[in-house]
């Protein structure tokens, strides 16, 4: 199989592998040609089609995917050494079709395809966008699992998907841009915890009051702290 321009492939990958520590010449050439065949192979890709177009047998592709890379740390390399220089931090789940109850993590996820909750996967998609070149380049895909602990919910999860990642998302940017489902004060409070900012949008039916200023009225009772509502449309 020809793979035009691979030898800049090639130097490229390369030479963000030498920035990652503990990862020897032998792994190295194996991550060096997995990069190039997933570039180039079209359709589905599998270890048989892996020994098939590459160098390696098909026992040597599966030992090697069973070791541990730090994706979200090359991307990183990449994206800092190829892209524009002034990011964000795009975060966004993605519903995956799948049927069966034996696969870690199945369970109920929203799909905005559908408009509803389906049965499947999810997986929680991180992206740098480069607001020079007008593009996003992936960082990492974190699979969604479902806790059976009813306090750890489902916005702590994709929360600490975030703040765990905080070392290695900061070097890119500290500013997270997330769908209106995030505009909640629990994720919020987490993100500004970790010395990070989000930029988002109410949903559509957020009930948003004025804070009351004026003067409190004497007598018995709680003191008045709302001020009506507020009327989106009339403040746009």
């Amino acid at each position: 199989m020809a793979i035009r321009g691979i030898k800049t492939y090639n130097n490229l990958i390369i030479n963000i592998l030498n920035r990652l520590p503990y990862i020897n010449k032998r792994r190295k050439d194996f991550l060096v040609e997995i990069f190039v065949l997933l570039l180039s192979i079209k359709g589905r890709i599998n270890f048989l089609q892996l020994s098939r177009y590459g160098n390696f047998k098909e026992q040597r592709y599966r030992q090697q995917f069973e070791k541990q890379f730090d994706f979200l740390k090359f991307n990183k390399e990449l994206v800092l050494s190829t892209g524009g220089g002034k990011y964000a931090i795009a975060f966004d789940p993605s519903y995956i079709n799948k049927s069966g109850k034996s696969t870690p993590g199945v369970g109920y996820f929203w799909s905005g395809v559908a408009g509803r909750s389906k049965w499947g996967l999810e997986i929680a998609g991180i992206a740098a966008i480069d607001l020079e070149n007008h593009t996003a380049h992936h960082l990492e895909a974190v699979q969604t699992m479902i806790n059976t602990n009813n306090d750890f919910t489902l916005t702590d999860w994709y929360a600490d998907i975030i703040t765990t990642r905080k070392n290695e998302l900061s070097q890119i940017s500290n500013i997270i841009v997330a769908d209106a489902w995030f505009s909640k004060k629990k994720f919020t409070d987490k993100i500004i915890s970790a010395d990070m900012n989000l930029i988002s949008r109410f949903r559509d039916d957020a009930d948003l009051l004025y804070i009351f200023k004026g003067q409190q009225s004497k007598g018995r009772g709680r003191p008045k702290k709302y001020d009506g509502k507020v009327i989106v449309e009339r403040v746009l």
